[in-house]
């Protein structure tokens, strides 16, 4: 784009092509009944008080605007985190006994971490966060594609290669789910906002089979709006391709649907968990033990054969769930109860 093309354009249609420019005239003190001029027209109306107070010349404004827009465009043109393998290098338990293990995740792998309240599945999680090289209690490594990670992809930002979902979901920011999803989707830098933020709101109605609005404060949300807010979000948005999850099962969110949306966005996700159903949906379960890795368990056929029985059990307590929720009362038929959970061939022990 040419200076006098830049200089022409109307503000309205410049923040067509780079929304993100909106902070740069909001600084200037940019009123909205002005986004019709041209950026010269508004350049040409500001005060020299103004501009002193900015510490600007008027004849460095354009330049400035024309760098600012540069440095946005370079920011989206970087390449997201991305990765071919994560390996979990083995360090020890509470007493000091080696963990021998070297366990090899990829892209679209779920992994459940199982264990009793305070094995040590948290401290396990916090070691993937922190990409931990040894540094940590547990002696754990993690190695990136086979080597060691460059420090910038656990200083923050969005080059972060781990989102962490935590048990307690709380919000500070006194803002709508419309503006907490705008700027989350603006700092990314992403063209379309409004159907950015319409996928991930979707998404997580979907999930949280719990009616809420856009304009909803974040801060109004209950437990599982909130944790299916943020799983939408780290699925539809988050550039982090690693996903920790922290006991989703008491989240009020449809756990099988937000693991599948995981899965298919090409994450690696850990899941600690207490629940059978959720521990027997990844490929493998790391047993934890007194703070470290006691076992890994490879999910089998017959696992999975039970895991489609239970399944059909947690549905029908679901529509139990619903029916509370509802204040309606649960007058049903056990027997018909069960042998709806129940293929036919297994309706025999009833009897």
């Amino acid at each position: 784009m040419t200076e006098t093309t830049l200089l022409h354009l109307t503000i309205d249609n410049l923040l067509i092509r780079h929304p993100y420019a909106n902070d740069f005239f909001s600084l200037l003190g940019l009123p909205c009944e002005a986004r019709h001029l041209t950026v010269e027209a508004f350049f040409s109306s500001l005060s020299d008080e103004r501009l002193n107070d900015l510490g600007l010349l008027r004849e460095q404004l354009e330049p400035r605007l024309r760098a600012f827009i540069s440095q946005m465009e370079d920011l989206r043109s970087e390449s997201l985190p991305t990765l071919q393998n994560v390996t979990l290098c083995g360090g020890r338990d509470k007493d000091g006994r080696p963990e021998d293990i070297r366990l090899e995740l990829h892209p679209g792998d779920v992994v459940s971490v199982v264990g009793p309240t305070g094995s040590g599945k948290s401290r396990l999680l916090a070691d993937v966060e922190c990409l931990a090289q040894g540094d940590t209690p547990s002696g754990r490594r993690l190695l990136i594609d086979g080597n060691a990670p460059d420090e910038n992809l656990w200083l923050g930002g969005e080059q972060r290669l781990v989102a962490q979902l935590s048990q307690n979901m709380n919000f500070v920011m006194d803002v709508s789910v419309r503006e907490f999803l705008s700027l989350h989707a603006e700092s990314r830098l992403v063209e379309d906002i409004d159907v950015a933020v319409g996928q991930i709101f979707s998404t997580a109605v979907l999930l949280a089979g719990e009616p809420f609005k856009l304009e909803t404060p974040v801060t109004a949300l209950s437990g599982g709006q909130s944790r299916a807010l943020m799983i939408a979000d780290v699925a539809c948005l988050s550039a982090s391709p690693i996903v920790l999850i922290d006991e989703i099962e008491n989240a009020g969110v449809d756990r099988r649907q937000a693991l599948d949306l995981l899965v298919k966005q090409e994450k690696i996700v850990l899941l600690a968990t207490h629940d059978p159903l959720l521990a027997l949906l990844g490929q493998r379960r790391l047993v934890i033990r007194n703070g470290g890795i006691a076992d890994i368990i490879e999910t089998s056929d017959s696992e999975r054969a039970l895991l489609q029985r239970l399944n059909r059990f947690d549905r029908k307590f679901a529509e139990l769930r619903d029916c509370v929720r509802q204040g309606k009362r649960l007058d049903f038929d056990l027997g018909d109860f069960l042998a709806d959970c129940l293929p036919h061939a297994e309706q025999g022990f009833l009897d």
